[in-house]
């Protein structure tokens, strides 16, 4: 009876990625009929075996969870910065890093656009605020590099404000290395064509519809500008102390599995003892007496 109940428990654990992976078929059935419509197939290469997939993004999470319990032990201060074009893949690679780890230790910072107080604020003001303490990993789904990408191309900022971010971030970076934070920056790549059939997904699928924002559909049309900035962007921020990392990302399974597995190269980690845990016998008392639940107080059991 343990054993099965045992089996059970590590069954559920599994089950959450497989319900992210059977979502992802239904998503690739989508794609099927939209490259049956007249669609080309982008990726032009043949996916990542299921069994191989599965077998080593666990095989990645375990060493998460070893890396995750030696930043607590040394008192680390990670940062790891995801850049890309809208669609590229950047949540998926996080939700893979995060969905076995502790949200107090790692946590994601996805911040909206800046209010008309904050757009008064030094740039850098409201993302200093979400830097970890000791002991912390902090996943930027984008950050300050709006400035150098969406904000620059769809003209939210003058070409003047760009010019001093560009002056300013690689000091501000230089800053937070020396400080002792561990930065990483990725920049998720992905085909024109790619683009075109995750957005034409989005737009033929109800759940996904969500996703797609005036802004999205923008910035399909400002493709060269987004080009243009990016380029501009990874010349001007390469530096040795932060440099940039690009993740191929038109193939999503190996786009996470090659960033997690960087990921992990990056911070030189080992195991951490822990002590022993003995689980205390239950205590019991004779005149304790459970009190009855009123059965309207029950979610109806409709499975």
């Amino acid at each position: 009876m343990a054993t099965d109940a045992i089996r059970r428990e590590i069954m559920d654990s599994f089950d959450e990625e497989l319900e992210m992976e059977f979502e992802e078929e239904r998503l690739a059935r989508l794609a099927d009929d939209l490259v049956s419509e007249g669609a080309a197939d982008p990726s032009g290469s043949a996916g990542l075996d299921r069994r191989v997939y599965f077998r080593e993004l666990f095989r990645l999470q375990h060493e998460l969870v070893r890396l995750q319990d030696w930043v607590q032990s040394q008192k680390l201060r990670v940062v790891v910065i995801f850049e890309g074009r809208d669609s590229a893949g950047k949540g998926g690679v996080i939700k893979r890093i995060t969905q076995r780890l502790n949200p107090r230790v790692c946590r994601v910072a996805a911040l909206p656009a800046p209010n008309e107080r904050e757009r008064t604020q030094w740039y850098f003001q409201r993302y200093v605020a979400h830097l970890p303490a000791a002991g912390e990993i902090v996943l930027f789904d984008r950050s300050w590099y709006n400035r150098a990408g969406v904000e620059r191309v769809m003209g939210f900022c003058s070409e003047a404000e760009v010019e001093e971010f560009f002056r300013s971030v690689p000091e501000f970076e230089r800053m937070l290395v020396r400080s002792g934070i561990v930065l990483l920056k990725y920049w998720f790549s992905i085909t024109d064509a790619e683009q075109a059939l995750r957005f034409q997904m989005r737009i033929h699928d109800p759940l996904k519809q969500w996703k797609l924002s005036p802004m999205d559909i923008e910035s399909r049309s400002r493709w060269e500008d987004y080009t243009r900035a990016k380029e501009a962007m990874l010349q001007r921020t390469h530096i040795a102390e932060a440099p940039w990392w690009v993740v191929e990302a038109v193939d999503k399974k190996r786009a996470r599995l090659n960033c997690i597995s960087h990921f992990l190269a990056q911070i030189p980690y080992g195991d951490v003892a822990h002590p022993s845990v003995n689980l205390p016998a239950r205590v019991r008392h004779d005149d304790y007496v459970r009190a009855p639940v009123p059965p309207e107080m029950f979610v109806p059991a409709l499975y």
